[in-house]
């Protein structure tokens, strides 16, 4: 069984049998606060080729399950994963895929082999899947008669890495990428290499350097990675005159047409239908959004600069503009404004899990109008001594020279061009990045190149907070973990949209939308992006409503949608507190309501206006929290393998509520406090109770927390002691979890000190089966898989309990 249909009758999805696999093991993992592309989550609609879904079980029934359909989705458009995954293309996948796989039979026939006609371009808006679509069409378009190579072509050096690291999870071996020129001619020249993957500069440099090689005359398949401008120029110019016979697709988020074209450059390839033919299928970034593949953006515009009324020229407005913009008082107050933001647009009172990690909020981008910009803000930034791992990058930029900040340049890794007082900066930027982080990368060619790629990986693994750029990083790259862009730039048209999908990447319930943050005047340059990427009424559905609607209510398509106002009230009428609740109806109403509330709490946040409006005091919201809490753990009791889900009508948001407001500091002081008091200060117990009961993550601690309560006398030093009582009480609690499964108890010990350090307990790999105890041959079938899940579930109950404790506790 390949393929699942999960209906009502009005509803009905698709979606591949490891999506069930993997969505029960994250239910049973309280780890994996994350919901990955295998969640029913993902699951997808089917659609007409205009994107219009088709709902309906019987409507889909008679297109999904036509025999020629379905044999055509089980055989040619699913992927099985070397980690063994299968996944199932979605409707635009496969549509782009057949468009493309169709363009090439045809314009073979018609004998339109080395012209525009015999390509075309597919626009699907970014964060789409573009790399299983493009892996897929290449995949099938090398099994075509007569096609000699397919080149997946992109337009830098790590996203040729990128690629080829995405293709090897589709299929170990599918494709051959390339570290230099000497490495792609053998290529090009080895009939078993079908599918290669390069840079623009590696495939134009080849053809400078060969100009009789005998690909030249070969049946080719040119596969461009975002086809936007820098494929417009001369490379792309030299590659077409080279080659013979090829067929030329691109895949784009942000096509270009004539209303965002260059002025400069070649007249006959100034658009994208231009370079690449004409459009074959279209995604655009409103179709993702309704289907819930990508995010909305909430923008806030901070205006910072205003030009004086008789100031009417545009030459004279940018040079004004930009005087202000790099003003100190103006670089200072933005500075002060993300960092007293910051906290609150990334979300670092929140937890989750991150590929086994337990990371705390979201990280960001700043996009700053040019290199002098960027050196006066990394200064400000390290002249205020902030916690935040702030990193640096740019690179020369032509267009910085024409006084244009509006278009994002094209990424450049060779620094030669760079002034010296520019690269000196970013010298010692790189210096403060190696003590931070031991790494040793410096300004050199090859050195700086790792150092764009370290940063990379970084930014996806959360490890830098803040990171300040130019243009890079602007485009092509995606960081799940990113949901902010602070913006000090002019953006307009594809740029825009290009630098704003940085933020849009779904990860988890707590990331709802990007969030973007213009420090310039960007609305006009925003609505006519999403119109023109999207269509005129799409600024409602790109865009997050204004707080007025998320807090008073709104009318969506005639129908009255309620505010936070609406349900707080609706709550305190039905459940006043003490809340007591008699029916099971009146259980699941509650929890509805509740939900409600955190899913607009958790939008409501990030406006400045709602600080003071929340309604329910801190107290009042504990209380509920708490009553919240306790019916989940009741209802859990009846369906232990189900951690939000406990039926198909009732949705616990949990992911809401881990979040860390109030640490184990602010307990103990409380707990002190207390002390002081002789033990009499019973309000303080209470406080401590209500906040331990509200809390995700202290709800494990309560127990110990209570314990060390009782256990208190005249003579107890608070820090100190809890310190000694948590060791203990740790120690006694491993010793157990030893005893009770027969574990290897120095391998245990090693391997639980190694979680708390890292801040992940990991069940992967050869350190967790070490600890293990040997098993018999004559043991019940999976007696081991049991065996290792029991374990698990206890060391992580156990990390739990005691992660967060390190202020006052050493490891185990």
């Amino acid at each position: 069984m390949q393929l699942f249909v999960i209906s009502n009758g009005t509803f009905t999805k698709y979606y591949a049998n490891t999506t069930r696999k993997k969505h029960l093991d994250e239910r049973r993992s309280s780890l994996n606060g994350k919901k990955t592309s295998h969640s029913f989550e993902f699951t997808s609609w089917w659609t007409d080729g205009q994107n219009k879904r088709i709902a309906d079980l019987i409507d889909f029934s008679k297109t999904f399950l036509s025999k020629h359909t379905l044999l055509s989705v089980l055989t040619r458009f699913c992927v099985f994963t070397s980690d063994k995954m299968l996944l199932v293309m979605r409707p635009y996948q496969i549509a782009a895929a057949e468009h493309i796989l169709n363009k090439i039979v045809l314009s073979t026939n018609h004998k339109q082999l080395g012209s525009v006609e015999a390509g075309g371009y597919i626009w699907h808006t970014t964060g789409s899947g573009k790399t299983l679509t493009s892996f897929k069409t290449a995949q099938l378009a090398s099994r075509l008669d007569k096609i000699s190579k397919v080149l997946f072509v992109v337009d830098r050096k790590d996203l040729d890495h990128q690629t080829i690291r995405e293709y090897e999870k589709f299929q170990k071996g599918s494709a051959n990428s390339n570290i230099n020129t000497a490495k792609l001619t053998e290529q090009l020249g080895d009939s078993t290499s079908k599918i290669i993957i390069t840079t623009i500069q590696k495939l134009t440099k080849f053809v400078m350097m060969h100009h009789k090689h005998p690909v030249f005359d070969q049946h080719v398949v040119f596969i461009f990675d975002e086809c936007h401008r820098s494929q417009f120029g001369e490379m792309h110019r030299k590659i077409t005159k080279a080659f013979k016979k090829y067929h030329l697709f691109g895949f784009t988020g942000t096509p270009i047409f004539p209303e965002n074209a260059a002025s400069g450059g070649q007249t006959h390839l100034k658009t994208t239908e231009q370079a690449f033919g004409q459009k074959l299928h279209t995604y655009t970034i409103v179709d993702a959004i309704h289907d819930e593949n990508v995010l909305p953006f909430k923008i806030d515009y901070i205006n910072t600069l205003k030009m004086k009324p008789s100031v009417t020229d545009k030459k004279v407005q940018g040079i004004d503009r930009e005087a202000a913009a790099n003003d100190p008082e103006r670089i200072n107050q933005i500075t002060d404004y993300i960092l007293k933001h910051f906290d609150n647009k990334t979300k670092r009172n929140e937890y989750y899990r991150l590929q086994e990690k337990r990371l705390q909020g979201f990280n960001s981008l700043f996009a700053v109008s040019s290199i002098e910009t960027a050196k006066k803000y990394y200064s400000a930034f390290k002249a205020r001594k902030t916690d935040l791992k702030i990193a640096l990058i740019y690179s020369f930029q032509a267009n910085e020279e024409e006084g244009g900040d509006d278009v994002l340049s094209d990424e450049d890794l060779d620094l030669k061009n760079l002034d010296a007082s520019s690269r000196d900066f970013l010298e010692q930027a790189m210096g403060d990045y190696n003590r931070t982080f031991g790494t040793h990368w410096d300004t050199s060619a090859d050195k700086f190149e790792n150092y764009y790629k370290d940063i990379s990986e970084k930014m996806k693994s959360r490890d830098i907070d803040l990171l300040i750029v130019v243009s890079m990083f602007l485009t092509g790259f995606d960081a799940t973990t990113l949901n902010t862009l602070w913006v000090d730039k002019n953006l307009q048209y594809h740029g825009l949209l290009q630098a704003f999908s940085r933020t849009n990447r779904i990860l988890n319930s707590v990331k709802t939308y990007g969030n973007i943050v213009c420090f310039r005047d960007l609305e006009e340059a925003t609505n006519e992006a999403i119109a023109m990427f999207g269509n005129k009424e799409a600024r409602g559905i790109v865009l997050l409503r204004t707080y007025s609607d998320y807090y008073n209510g709104w009318d969506q398509e005639g129908e009255y949608q309620s505010g936070y106002r609406d349900i707080v009230s609706e709550l305190q009428r039905r459940f006043p507190l003490p809340v007591d609740i008699q029916s099971e109806q009146s259980e699941k109403d509650f929890i509805k309501t509740w939900g409600a509330i955190l899913r607009l709490r958790n939008i409501l946040t990030s406006f400045d206006e709602f600080a003071g409006q929340e309604i329910l005091c801190e107290r009042d919201f504990q209380d509920y929290q708490s009553v919240y809490l306790d019916l989940y753990d009741k209802l859990r009791k009846y369906h232990p393998d189900v951690q939000e889900n406990i039926n198909d009508d009732l949705v616990f948001e949990i992911e809401l509520i881990k979040q860390v407001t109030i640490n184990m500091d602010y307990i103990l002081q409380l707990v002190s406090k207390y002390h002081t008091s002789n033990m009499h200060h019973h309000e303080i117990m209470t406080k401590i109770e209500k906040i331990m009961n509200s809390s995700w993550d202290l709800r494990d601690k309560k127990d110990l927390i209570e314990r060390f309560v009782n256990a208190l006398n005249a003579d107890t030093h608070i820090e100190k002691d809890w310190r000694s009582f948590t060791n203990e009480s740790k120690k006694q609690d491993l010793d157990k979890i030893i005893a009770e499964e027969n574990l290897r108890a120095d391998k245990t010990l090693r391997f639980m000190e190694n979680c708390f350090r890292n801040g992940e307990l990991k069940s992967t790999g050869v350190a967790f089966s070490d600890i293990l105890p040997p098993a018999s041959l004559f043991q019940e079938d999976n007696y081991l898989t049991k065996k290792r899940e029991r374990v698990l579930e206890k060391l992580r109950m156990f990390f739990d309990k005691y992660w967060g404790l390190s202020s006052f506790s050493d490891t185990p």
